[in-house]
C-alpha cells in the first residue's frame, strides 16, 4: 500500500472503513469463489454489534436484519468447503453456454433504462476510473460496481474518498436499480447454497446503504 493510500485509510471514520470493507468483501465474493482462507476469515470475523437506534424505524430494522444476515454468512462460511464453493460459483455464474444467474446490470435493466454499460463507462471516466488492465469483466458486472463503491468510500492510492453526494449518485444510478433483482435471482436459484447467504447479506447491506443515503 502506498503512503498516500495509508494517509486516506487513516482518515476514514470507523463507519466508513466498515462500509468499505463490506464492499470489498462482496466484490471479492462475486468476482470469484472464496478460497479456504477467505472462508475461514469470514467465519472468524466478529459479529455485527447492535447499534443505538437512529430514530428511523426503517434504518433500525435494516441494522438488525444485516446483523442476522452477517451471522448466517459467517455460519455458512464455517462449514463450506472451498472446492464445493468453486463448483457452485461455476454452476451459478459461469455455466456452459449461459449462466444460471447473470451478474451483469445489462441483464436486469430493460431498454427503457438506456445503455447501462455505456453509461457506467462514462461515469467511471468522469470519476477518473477505468477497468483494470487484464480484467475480463465488463464494467456493469456486480463485482466491478461493488469495488467501485469501495474506492469511492475509502479512496485508493493517491485518491481521496469521494463525497457522500458522489457515493450516493453512483450507488443510486448504477447499483441499486438492479442489484436487488440480482440478489433475488441468486437466492431463489435451486443451484444456490453458499451464495444464497452471500446474496442475502449483499441485499441487506445495500438496503442499509440505500436508507442511510436517504437520511443523509
Amino acid at each position: 500500500m502506498s503512503e498516500a493510500a495509508v494517509v486516506w485509510h487513516d482518515r476514514l471514520e470507523p463507519e466508513d472503513q466498515a462500509r468499505a470493507d463490506f464492499y470489498a468483501l462482496l466484490a471479492r465474493l462475486f468476482a470469484a469463489a472464496p478460497d479456504a482462507a477467505l472462508l475461514a476469515a469470514i467465519a472468524a470475523a466478529a459479529p455485527l454489534e447492535p447499534v443505538a437506534p437512529s430514530g428511523s424505524g426503517r434504518a433500525d430494522d435494516d441494522a438488525k436484519t444485516i446483523a442476522d444476515a452477517w451471522y448466517s454468512l459467517r455460519t455458512a462460511s464455517a462449514v463450506m468447503d472451498a472446492e464445493a464453493a468453486g463448483d457452485e460459483f461455476q454452476a451459478l455464474f459461469v455455466g456452459v453456454g449461459m449462466s444460471e444467474v447473470s451478474l451483469y446490470a445489462s441483464h436486469y435493466l430493460g431498454p427503457q433504462s438506456g445503455r447501462p454499460l455505456a453509461e457506467i463507462r462514462a461515469t467511471l471516466a468522469s470519476l477518473g476510473l477505468a477497468r483494470r488492465p487484464g480484467s475480463s469483466e465488463f464494467e456493469d458486472h456486480l463485482s466491478v460496481e461493488l469495488e467501485t463503491m469501495r474506492m469511492l468510500v475509502a479512496g485508493d492510492a493517491g485518491r481521496a474518498p469521494a463525497t457522500i453526494a458522489e457515493q450516493r449518485a453512483f450507488c443510486e444510478t448504477h447499483l441499486l436499480p438492479w442489484a436487488f433483482d440480482c440478489c433475488t435471482a441468486i437466492s431463489t436459484s435451486p443451484l444456490a447454497n453458499y451464495y444464497r447467504q452471500a446474496a442475502s447479506f449483499a441485499s441487506c447491506f445495500l438496503a442499509l446503504e440505500r436508507d442511510s443515503f436517504a437520511i443523509e
